[in-house]
C-alpha cells in the first residue's frame, strides 16, 4: 500500500489541533483509545507529520493517519493525499517465463 502524503506541509493538522485544543500527547493518548489494537499514533509520529522543520515528514501510513484522522473527527482527505501514480514506463523486471 503506498504511503499518504500530509498536505500543506502539516499545517491543516496542525490548525485542526490548534483548533481543537489538543496537544501532541493528548492526540496520542486519543489515538490510542480508538485503535483496536490500542497502539495508537506515538507524539514523535505525531510531530513528524506536523513539523515544518527537518524533522518534519511527508509520508505516512494509511492506519497512522486514519488513526489521526478519526480522533479529529474530520475526513482523512482533509489533511492527506494519496501519492500521485507512477509515470514510469521502465520495466524492472522479467518474467519468469523468460529464459536467457
Amino acid at each position: 500500500m503506498p504511503k499518504l502524503l500530509r498536505k500543506g506541509e502539516g499545517q491543516p493538522l496542525r490548525d485542526e489541533m490548534k483548533r481543537q485544543g489538543l496537544t501532541l500527547d493528548e492526540l496520542s493518548d486519543k489515538t490510542r483509545k480508538v485503535d483496536p489494537e490500542g497502539r495508537g499514533v506515538s507524539p514523535a509520529t505525531i510531530g513528524r507529520l506536523t513539523s515544518r522543520g527537518r524533522s518534519g515528514r511527508a509520508r505516512c501510513e494509511l492506519n497512522t493517519a486514519w488513526l489521526i484522522t478519526d480522533v479529529l473527527n474530520s475526513p482523512i482527505q482533509r489533511y492527506f493525499a494519496m501519492p500521485s501514480p507512477s509515470t514510469s514506463t521502465v520495466e524492472r523486471s522479467r518474467s519468469d517465463a523468460e529464459e536467457d
